[in-house]
């Protein structure tokens, strides 16, 4: 009896172990974030998209211009023409960003790279690092280039430290590049510590200003390449590989989709940045913070199809310079310039926001001085442009001296008095 019990508690032991080795492996394999495809996951596919169509077919049929209801934590809906975020919801608050780092580091290794075709040997550093990887061996040859792709398409993040250290001397030194490059772009509530994106605490941004950086990456070139490549042929030590792109989005060929990376840790959940256009919009949207693949892809599309039938575009440098035509030709002759020799000539400043994203009314104040005293220089501020997006304002544009107004003197006066007397 005392013989089965042993042999009874010596089974438990062992079952108690193997469940705790079973514990220790999931949570590492949670800490180590995986963008890569789970084949046990249901990515977003056409069964997907259609049942999203006939979700957003329903909610809008009544109300267009009700607000969706999304699983993400934090999203912003972001406006390229103007440089502002239209609509979103914890927006500003710092959170993790899981791989969406990649962006930046894409970023800086493209501003910071001479030869992109140059061949790297991979480090042993590189080989250490947990998460979605390319598979990279200590020595294995590839080129700066492809390791790119396989940053961004295949979210390595063994490409991340081989990059970083490749490029920064060390992931610290490269760090302070991508710190420095933020401090560039105006991202004051944003600081990175990994090439990568694995969760730190010391490693964060925020939806609005990681929608920010996306609009700037995307003004290169070479970033807007390989960020809407679905497809690509690497070669490693001479063997060509075919990659896909982690970004179901783009992968099912999503209307006006164009971008841009996915990311996934404990701390951040499931991220997804997307660009798109559609309706003469170009927009960001940025979805942080949702529990699955399929909540962050139905959370973006939900957020395209609000920004397509709840906003419009206003042209706001047509409409600025069509206020401006209609109020000079009634009031310039009315600015009098006290011993001018002769009438003041107006032109409109700079109009840094050329189109916006809105569902608010636009509207135009103008004011100016209505007395001056000669002499005048080309460029004088005479007035103020002020345009508002229902109570906020957007623009203030200066009404400045197309050329100067010179001071009479004593012979414009006797042609005067001549004049007059004749």
């Amino acid at each position: 009896m005392k013989k089965s019990y042993s042999h009874e508690k010596m089974i438990l032991s062992k079952i108690i172990a193997f469940i705790l080795c079973l514990i220790v492996f999931m949570t590492n394999s949670a800490v180590y974030a995986n963008d890569e495809e789970d084949d046990a996951e249901v990515l977003v596919n056409e069964i997907i998209l259609k049942e999203i169509e006939e979700e957003k077919t329903v909610s809008t049929t009544n109300n267009q211009n009700k607000k969706p209801i999304l699983n993400s934590r934090r999203y912003v809906i972001y406006d390229r023409n103007s440089g502002l975020p239209v609509y979103g919801k914890n927006e500003s608050k710092q959170t993790a960003m899981a791989s969406t780092t990649k962006i930046m580091t894409c970023l800086v290794v493209l501003e910071k790279c001479n030869n992109l075709n140059e061949v790297v040997s991979i480090g042993v550093e590189a080989t250490k690092v947990g998460g979605s990887e390319l598979d990279l061996k200590k020595d294995d040859k590839i080129t700066v280039i492809d390791l790119l792709y396989g940053l961004m398409l295949r979210s390595g993040n063994d490409a991340a430290v081989e990059l970083a250290v490749h490029i920064g001397g060390s992931r610290e030194g490269f760090a302070q590049m991508m710190n420095d490059k933020a401090k560039e772009i105006g991202l004051k509530n944003t600081h990175f510590v990994t090439p990568h994106g694995l969760d730190d605490p010391n490693h964060y941004t925020t939806a609005v200003e990681l929608a920010k950086l996306t609009d700037y990456a995307l003004k290169n070139e070479k970033f807007s390449k390989i960020v809407k490549t679905t497809y690509h042929t690497i070669t490693i030590n001479g063997n060509p590989r075919e990659i896909k792109n982690t970004n179901e989005l783009l992968l099912a060929g999503t209307d006006g989709v164009y971008g841009v990376k996915t990311g996934f840790t404990n701390n951040a959940g499931r991220c997804l940045v997307t660009a798109v256009k559609r309706n003469n919009m170009d927009l960001i949207i940025v979805a942080l913070g949702a529990d699955t693949r399929k909540d962050r892809a139905k959370d973006t599309l939900k957020l395209i199809d609000y920004a397509c039938k709840a906003f419009r575009t206003e042209d706001i440098q047509d409409l600025a310079n069509e206020n401006f035509k209609i109020w000079n030709e009634i009031n310039s002759k009315r600015i009098y310039i006290n011993k001018g020799r002769k009438d003041i000539e107006l032109e409109l400043g700079e109009i840094r926001t050329k189109k916006l994203l809105t569902n608010k009314e636009i509207s135009i104040e103008i004011n100016s001085l209505n007395y001056l005293e000669a002499p005048i220089n080309k460029g004088f501020k005479i007035g103020t442009m002020i345009v508002r997006n229902g109570d906020e304002i957007i623009e203030e544009i200066e009404i400045k001296a197309k050329s100067s107004v010179e001071r009479r003197n004593i012979f414009d006066y006797f042609c005067i008095f001549a004049k007059v007397v004749s």
